[in-house]
């Protein structure tokens, strides 16, 4: 019987080849980006979820409200996780751990000469608490490895990079120093392979910052009032604990050893495990690889939508064809054949449709992986044997698209009654206007869902697009960056650098100061109290640090005062217009001359000068107020800032000149590599999520047209099959082909002005909401909502056009011929 199901199926495909065709193609378009999307969503969704006990491991961060400013810090203060040991009910285990900054790393190699690892990530110090809250398999040593100072546990993989000809039991012992921290390898655990975001590789032991005192003094064990987010503690609560009890009993600590000034307030909350690796206010360890759940969320929608323009077109052709098997259901049903085996053939057929359309999908997600590697996360791939949850879901997939494609023609057709049918009275008048309201509806709602697409497409592109070249207050072009080594910034090494810079002819100026151009992602703050004789404003005051080339180089316009000096420094400084203005003055000038009377800590400081206002982030952000000065600090020092000369027509100069630059750096600084970024693209990278969205929607709107169009092709061709006497009988009463196209447009026309005023009011809203993430933003303009339906107008009335305009202008004679 089901060998027979399958035969009749094959052979009704053959004699329905274009129909055929064009449902396989709508489903394997929806199918394969929907298994793209399942295997992104499936990584991200998966990370850290094979620890033991997950639900109960969390992460304390900070939070905390500063003269009305909120703020969070992922990391927490030095003295915290000993009183939580000690203080905090509710806690099975404490792991605190403090991530050490890409220390060189140093491990004896051949005739005692030491092989070395430059800026290692992820080191961090951490006790044997760390690995009973975190799951790993031991491979040599064990969990008291860490009790003692100065013992390092390593990660397999990298155990093998440092000593690579030992075994695991012959490494124990062996001595690897990180820059001036030596410690003996005490443990081997195996790398972790799930997805995790936990991906340290060398555990030193946490005590090892009683012997030294550099790290000591980093973990500030004493101080409160520090905090930073490379010192993190993690906590396992006790089964049953209730999580706003553990966290009041922290605050509490904390309120107790920290007295916060008047209005201002700090606290801890406990941040889940799961939610480590999507939360962007506290950040995960690696926010490059960072997921955002709204986009996941966003593009679960878009699979479901392209599966639905599959389904959609899959209903309205068989449907449609429902008339031409009319006499093949009314002969079954003479035949014995009941309503139940009907709808198992129908069901069977379109199961091999959808089960043909999963193969081609399967062959084309690598493709498709392959063609997004730019913002796909690595190491997701299709492996059948190493994934059985594809497996499963492509099943799931193959069942449910079966059921929604193929139930209610399934049902239409199963229903005709054979005496009718065979008296070619397939249907009554008032199912036929049933079936053809039903396809007019699935039309509209593929127009709708195409249309949405198209609208967010063009905004999302020109609100990118209206970020990018933005005046932001400050020149981008042309300018490059360098940082100097963090741990050799010495003044003469930096003084003779600068000379050899100013020598190539190509560099026009050159700015010294801390790697704080006026617009990044590294802020610095601190507190700024002014008082007027009323009142006192005290605010969280950002800083940028650089000389008196520094507005020269990006070319920031100064509204009032003096330039920077040299011997500004700790004593003067430059602020924005926004600044002046929270402080009351009515103009720029009023502020010079003004002194902040504290300025970290109880330094006064001077306004020599007030700026116009720039962005100092991306346009998700408002303008905040901020400081310009110069610094003694070697650390606020140490990056350059060139403004390149423009290039000439052959535009090799700014080649020829990195290159010199690249030279001279390796003789200044020749244990370091050479490194520097445009600002330009570094602002460009502000956007890149937007720019994955917008790429995607791209795509998105391009297939869902495709499939649109693809429906509304079989249907015109449906229609002018069955209306072609009717045409005939036309043309010989005097129809012209225009009136014809016109007649057999005009259906199609209605039905995306529909759509159109349907999908608009949606589509504003769903911007707007969008939108509200910019502080600065582009108008939501009529024009994209006028272009998006013309658009798609244009591209159905072309699409159905080919098949109207062909049987408006056959000859009547031969669709008459048989009457």
């Amino acid at each position: 019987m089901i060998r027979n199901y399958f035969k009749i199926a094959f052979r009704g495909f053959w004699r329905h080849k274009l129909f055929t065709l064009i449902n396989v193609i709508g489903l394997s378009i929806g199918i394969s980006a929907a298994l793209v999307i399942y295997l992104i969503v499936h990584f991200d969704f998966t990370f850290d979820k094979f620890q033991p006990d997950g639900n109960r491991i969390y992460r304390v961060v900070t939070h905390y409200s500063y003269s009305g400013q909120t703020g969070y810090n992922s990391g927490v203060c030095g003295p915290l996780a000993g009183a939580v040991r000690s203080q905090v009910t509710g806690v099975e285990a404490t792991a605190p751990f403090y991530m050490l900054y890409q220390p060189n790393v140093f491990v004896p190699g051949k005739g005692n000469v030491p092989v070395k690892f430059k800026n290692e990530d992820n080191v961090i110090l951490a006790d044997q608490q760390y690995f009973k809250i975190f799951d790993y398999k031991w491979l040599a040593g064990s969990v008291s490895a860490l009790n003692t100072p100065n013992h390092v546990v390593l990660t397999s993989d990298q155990a093998k990079k440092y000593f690579p000809a030992l075994s695991y039991d012959q490494m124990i012992g062996k001595i690897v120093t990180y820059d001036t921290i030596k410690t003996a390898v005490a443990g081997i655990v195996e790398t972790i392979k799930q997805n995790t975001d936990f991906t340290f590789h060398d555990f030193i032991s946490y005590s090892t910052n009683a012997a030294n005192a550099t790290i000591k003094d980093q973990l500030q064990l004493t101080n409160w009032g520090s905090t930073t987010s490379q010192s993190q503690l993690f906590v396992k609560l006790s089964a049953k604990t209730n999580i706003a009890h553990v966290e009041k009993q922290m605050t509490a600590l904390l309120n107790k050893n920290f007295k916060e000034e008047k209005g201002n307030t700090g606290g801890f909350s406990l941040q889940p495990l799961n939610d480590l690796h999507f939360n962007e206010k506290y950040g995960a360890f690696d926010s490059e690889h960072q997921a955002n759940k709204t986009t996941l969320y966003g593009l679960l929608i878009i699979a479901a939508f392209l599966l639905i323009l599959g389904c959609i077109n899959f209903v309205n052709l068989t449907t449609a064809q429902a008339t031409q098997r009319a006499k093949e259901i009314g002969i079954r049903k003479t035949m014995g054949s009941s309503r139940k085996q009907l709808v198992v053939q129908f069901l069977s057929e379109t199961f091999l449709i959808t089960l043909i359309a999963v193969i081609i999908s399967i062959g084309l997600a690598p493709i498709i992986l392959k063609l997004f590697t730019d913002f796909i996360p690595p190491g997701i791939k299709v492996s059948f044997l190493a994934q059985p949850h594809v497996i499963l879901f492509l099943l799931a997939l193959i069942i449910v698209m079966s059921l929604l494609s193929g139930f209610y023609p399934a049902i239409l057709l199963s229903g005709y009654k054979p005496v009718l049918v065979l008296k070619n009275q397939a249907s009554s008048n008032s199912s036929k206007t049933r079936n053809a309201y039903l396809r007019k509806s699935l039309t509209v709602t593929q127009f709708v869902i195409a249309q949405f697409f198209i609208m967010a497409t063009i905004l999302v592109s020109k609100q990118i697009y209206y970020a990018i070249n933005k005046d932001m207050g400050f020149k981008k072009d042309a300018i490059l960056i360098i940082n100097t080594p963090w741990k050799d910034r010495s003044t003469s090494k930096r003084d003779v650098f600068l000379n050899k810079l100013r020598s190539i002819p190509q560099v026009d100026q050159i700015s010294v100061g801390g790697n704080t151009p006026p617009s990044s992602n590294n802020t610095n703050s601190t507190e700024a109290t002014y008082k007027d004789g009323k009142k006192e404003t005290k605010i969280d005051l950002q800083e940028k640090f650089g000389d008196e080339n520094y507005i020269k180089v990006y070319n920031i316009k100064l509204l009032a005062g003096r330039n920077l000096r040299s011997t500004d420094t700790s004593k003067a400084f430059l602020i924005n217009a926004n600044y002046a203005r929270l402080l009351g003055f009515k103009s720029p000038n009023a502020a010079v001359g003004k002194q902040i009377d504290k300025f970290n800590g109880d330094k006064a400081m001077q306004i020599v000068g007030v700026v116009a206002d720039f962005n100092q982030g991306s346009l998700h952000t408002p303008i905040v107020p901020i400081a310009i000065l110069t610094s003694t600090s070697i650390y606020q020092n140490g990056t350059f800032h060139l403004a390149l000369k423009p290039e000439t027509a052959d535009g090799a100069e700014w080649k020829k000149a990195i290159a010199q630059m690249g030279a001279y750096y390796k003789q200044v600084y020749p244990e370091d590599d050479f490194d520097y970024q445009f600002f330009d693209a570094s602002i460009k990278k502000f956007y890149e999520s937007e720019q994955h969205t917008s790429t995607l929607l791209t795509w998105a709107t391009g297939l869902s047209i495709f499939i649109s169009c693809l429906g509304l092709l079989g249907l015109a061709i449906y229609t002018t099959n069955q209306r072609t006497k009717e045409i005939g009988v036309r043309k010989v009463l005097g129809a012209s082909v225009a009136q014809i196209v016109t007649l057999l447009s005009t259906e199609v026309i209605m039905l995306i002005l529909l759509a159109f005023v349907i999908v608009t009011p949606a589509a504003w809203w769903a911007m707007n909401k969008w939108m509200q993430s910019f502080a600065d933003r582009t108008s939501i303009s009529w024009w994209i909502f006028a272009a998006s339906g013309a658009g798609m107008l244009i591209l159905a009335v072309f699409t159905s056009g080919f098949q109207t305009v062909k049987a408006a202008i056959a000859n009547p004679v031969k669709s008459l011929r048989s009457e």
